[in-house]
């Protein structure tokens, strides 16, 4: 989402190599394009006047440490007013009431409201052992209200069914009444959106807010809104008490704005990134980490925790016994590797949560993404077992057959025996498992 942005900021740091110290001088230059890159990602313009007056103050008026450069100095200000703007501090969902309760999703026609409900249940109910209920209030789109029923079973949530025929406030009081009777932990209430803000719509917004009183008020913004979010972000923030922020389509080619300006606009904290569309793409926010990816730094930590999350450890543990017993690889094996690497995005979003791993070496990019990674499993599916257990069988003619079984090409199946056999020789190095496995027995330390 910050490639752009990321890039400017580079330059920007860049400009200030071979200086001996921040100067008024230097440090102008550094923050025009600074100003640039913040205006050109649709950060809002009194965000852009803020974040720059601060990082000028603290660029010029402390002491820089003598062990850092110019350009080590700037990112550091500069990663520390991304963290101050975009929200320090708790950004936790607060259930702390008399259960059910009630978080109300408020925002604009294709925000994303319907899909983060379901998310945000899915996130409960994995994460913190809840007793999920979704119920949708939008009369006005009747396919909305099937959508989060079919997303609800999806995600092992409990749903109150309503009708488009129905008033928007009578749902909400009968789901908060199912939700007490089949005793909830959490009522998630959809509501419904336009696709401008119009004071119809805030009436019916403010009701449905007082007749559930919710713990949790979320503003739903798509980050690819640019300005239209922050127009949308004040609006809602004056008509409602909001306690927090999802900012969905994260993984998207937006410029990021969004997320350097709800928080400022709003005063409210930017709870969860929606980053993709599959049903657990819902990531607690960290502003310390989107600083870190948006400076071009990384996020380590994130990526430990989703490896720790989505990877199955019976299944890696299984595979290092293999590898430590010397026995091969099969393509058995490489499909589970290339299963988990889906599971968790695929290579490029891995990547992107290495310190400036989201630029690919030229022609990489294909070969990093979901629809790779599946055309890869559907040629190992249609293998037969002997195939999958001993490569070496595989001649001219099956892999005709299993292109054809598969709809690719000869090439790419050969692509992915010589991926095997590249992976059968890594595995067969015993130096470097000894190095991997003395590293693993060291341990990490935070």
């Amino acid at each position: 989402m910050f490639d752009q942005l990321t890039e400017r900021l580079s330059s920007a740091v860049a400009a200030l190599r071979g200086k001996g110290r921040i100067s008024e001088d230097n440090i102008k230059d550094a923050l025009r394009q600074v100003r640039m890159a913040l205006l050109e990602a649709d950060v809002a313009l009194p965000v852009v006047k803020v974040f720059i007056e601060q990082v000028r103050e603290k660029a010029l008026g402390e002491k820089v440490l003598r062990s850092l450069t110019p350009g080590q100095a700037l990112i550091k200000i500069v990663h520390g007013e991304l963290v101050a703007i975009m929200g320090e501090g708790d950004s936790d969902l607060n259930l702390r009431t008399q259960p059910p309760a009630v978080i109300l999703l408020a925002g604009l026609q294709g925000a994303g409201k319907t899909t983060s409900a379901a998310k945000l249940a899915r996130f409960l109910i994995e994460r913190q052992k809840k007793k999920v209920l979704l119920a949708s209030a939008d009369v006005y789109r009747p396919a909305a209200i099937l959508q989060l029923q079919r997303l609800a079973e999806q995600v092992g949530a409990g749903f109150v069914p309503s009708e488009a025929s129905e008033a928007p406030r009578l749902i909400a009081m009968r789901a908060l009444e199912e939700a007490r009777r089949s005793l909830a932990d959490v009522l998630i209430l959809d509501t419904a959106g336009r696709q401008h803000v119009d004071e119809d719509m805030m009436e019916e917004i403010k009701l449905l807010h007082a007749t559930v009183s919710p713990i949790e008020t979320l503003f739903v913004v798509d980050s690819m809104a640019g300005q239209d979010a922050v127009n949308a972000a004040r609006a809602f923030s004056e008509a409602l008490p909001l306690s927090g922020v999802i900012l969905t389509k994260a993984d998207g080619d937006a410029r990021g704005g969004a997320a350097l300006s709800v928080r400022h606009i709003t005063g409210c904290p930017i709870k969860f990134l929606g980053v993709g569309e599959k049903i657990d793409a819902l990531e607690r926010f960290h502003p310390e980490r989107l600083a870190s990816r948006i400076l071009g730094m990384g996020d380590v930590l994130g990526l430990v925790e989703e490896v720790e999350r989505k990877v199955d450890k019976d299944q890696a543990e299984k595979l290092a016994r293999k590898v430590q017993k010397g026995k091969g690889l099969d393509l058995l094996d490489l499909r589970e590797q290339l299963q988990q690497m889906l599971n968790m995005g695929g290579l490029s979003a891995l990547l992107d949560k290495l310190p400036m791993g989201g630029k690919l070496p030229a022609g990489m990019a294909d070969q990093a993404g979901d629809k790779q990674i599946r055309r890869q499993i559907a040629i190992i599916n249609s293998m037969t077992p002997q195939e999958r257990k001993i490569p070496a069988v595989i001649n001219g003619s099956r892999k005709r057959r299993i292109a054809l079984g598969s709809g690719v090409q000869i090439q790419d199946v050969n692509r992915l025996l010589k991926q095997h056999k590249q992976m059968q020789k890594m595995m067969k190095n015993k130096k470097l498992f000894k190095q991997l496995a003395s590293m693993n027995k060291g341990g990490f330390r935070g």
